[in-house]
């Protein structure tokens, strides 16, 4: 039998359901390879293996998952009795533990995934790196001395060198995506309110923020993206659902499609690294020679700048919410160690602003999404890079104590292609479909139309096809193959 490290989701639980291997095998040879590299990585942050191990001892067969180890990140969810730090050294040393578990969550579990930890994450998610003062930097199996991306970099890392199949992340201005590009894997961002934040969350960053994972697998993706979806009772928005399971859009044709290509940075028309541009250049020969109409065109919105200062006033706000939610949740005030300086300087400039000003950045939202969301009236994917540049050292984001904000500026500078779609609320997936000179994953995105996500399985699969990544494996690799 083929090594479990090497099979995606889907054919694990394919052994699963034939009898070949039970949960209990599955979780047990996970919990190994989890033990054997994450010591180099440290993606793994809260080890949950009794309680994986029990799962799986009495799990069926049932369920598009079962018995599949699964890992979820620290954040962007809750698992009741387990611990929820978020990157904070304040939620840490309270040892926060939600009592309820997220809608989302049970979804996995009742798909049959047996979550076997928690991954790492950087503090609330705000930058695009995995390197919390609380936990350590997550390390890119592809090279440890690189960054994994943020915020989902934890799972990001766990999944490329194979302790899992799939991990779940969450998405908010690139956060599936970024480590996703970083660490060769398949992350798909869905449409806005594609799943729900309950039962406790309510719109998170106004609904910028979506729930998914990555994979290795675009099948995977796209049952994993049947498993979350849809609304809960009292949310407040809710996608169109799918014609049809997504599952059933890996192989469908999706026919002659009009696909437009951007690959300088929006608004500032930066140009990518090259090894981005040729990671773009690939996918689009793959594209023409599976029939479809390639242009030179993006959204004319882009070379606006239409948002001005509305991201940023927006983006403190939720921050300063999110600290204030910290004391609320441990019944105690944030001290000055409990949060990192650059946290604490963007939640300051949040509490600066007034409620009138808010509402305008978000009124500037929706301006810049109707802009921008025109273009796809009379086209149906375009093409970009995931990121303007490879993954980055570790430490490239760090700020000097006197400037706070200096990474976050720095980081901002990678979300140019990501970004525009959280605030669109458009689907998003980034593909690992090019390889640097020094072998490190460039990942290439492909944006549809808001609510179709079907059109991104069906081309993604057509891509994995013509440029097929599913035998890479990186330096740091828990299997024995390589």
């Amino acid at each position: 039998m083929t090594e479990l490290a090497d099979l995606d989701a889907t054919a694990q639980a394919d052994l699963v359901r034939t009898g070949e291997v039970s949960p209990a095998e599955l979780v047990e040879a996970a919990i190994g390879r989890i033990e054997a590299v994450n010591p180099r990585l440290n993606a793994v942050i809260h080890e949950r293996f009794a309680a994986a191990r029990a799962e799986a001892a009495v799990l069926g067969t049932d369920g598009p998952f079962a018995g599949v180890p699964f890992l979820v990140k620290d954040m962007d969810g809750e698992l009741a009795g387990e611990p929820m730090h978020m990157g904070t050294r304040h939620l840490r040393d309270h040892d926060h533990r939600p009592a309820v578990t997220s809608t989302v969550f049970q979804r996995f579990i009742d798909a049959g995934l047996v979550i076997c930890g928690k991954t790492n994450c950087p503090e609330l998610g705000l930058v695009v790196t995995t390197e919390p003062a609380s936990q350590g930097p997550t390390r890119n199996p592809w090279d440890t001395e690189r960054s994994t991306g943020g915020s989902s970099g934890g799972s990001a890392a766990a999944v490329a060198a194979g302790m899992v199949p799939l991990a779940h992340g969450g998405d908010g201005g690139g956060s599936i995506r970024i480590p996703a590009s970083e660490c060769g894997l398949v992350g798909l961002k869905p449409t806005r309110a594609r799943a729900t934040h309950g039962p406790t969350m309510g719109n998170p960053w106004d609904g910028l923020v979506v729930w998914g994972g990555m994979t290795r697998s675009v099948r995977d993706t796209a049952r994993l993206l049947d498993v979350v979806a849809g609304a809960a009772t009292g949310d407040a928005e809710a996608a169109a659902p799918p014609a049809r399971p997504y599952a059933e859009e890996v192989g469908a044709d999706p026919g002659q499609l009009r696909i437009g290509v951007r690959t300088t940075a929006p608004t500032t028309g930066v140009a990518s690294h090259p090894e981005c541009d040729a990671a773009v250049t690939a996918a689009l020969r793959a594209l023409e020679a599976a029939g479809h109409a390639v242009t030179d065109d993006a959204p004319a919105a882009f070379d606006e700048d239409l948002l001005g200062l509305d991201f940023l006033t927006a983006f403190s706000v939720w921050v300063a919410r999110e600290v204030e939610q910290l004391a609320e949740w441990t019944g105690e005030a944030v001290g000055p160690d409990g949060i990192e300086p650059t946290t604490r300087a963007i939640a300051e400039l949040g509490s600066m602003v007034t409620g009138t000003q808010y509402h305008a950045a978000l009124e500037g939202f929706d301006r810049y999404r109707r802009a921008v969301c025109s273009w796809w009236d009379d086209h149906d994917v375009l093409v970009t890079p995931t990121l303007p540049t490879p993954p980055p050292p570790l430490g490239h984001f760090a700020a000097p104590a006197d400037e706070p904000l200096a990474g976050a500026a720095r980081a901002a500078e990678m979300t140019a292609f990501t970004v525009p779609c959280n605030i669109t609320g458009q689907p998003a997936i980034s593909l690992p479909l090019h390889w640097s000179a020094d072998g490190l994953p460039v990942g290439v995105q492909l944006v549809a139309a808001h609510g179709r996500e079907d059109v991104l399985i069906q081309v993604a699969a057509q891509l994995e096809q013509a440029l097929p990544w599913a035998d890479r494996r990186p330096p740091v690799w828990s299997g024995t193959a390589r």
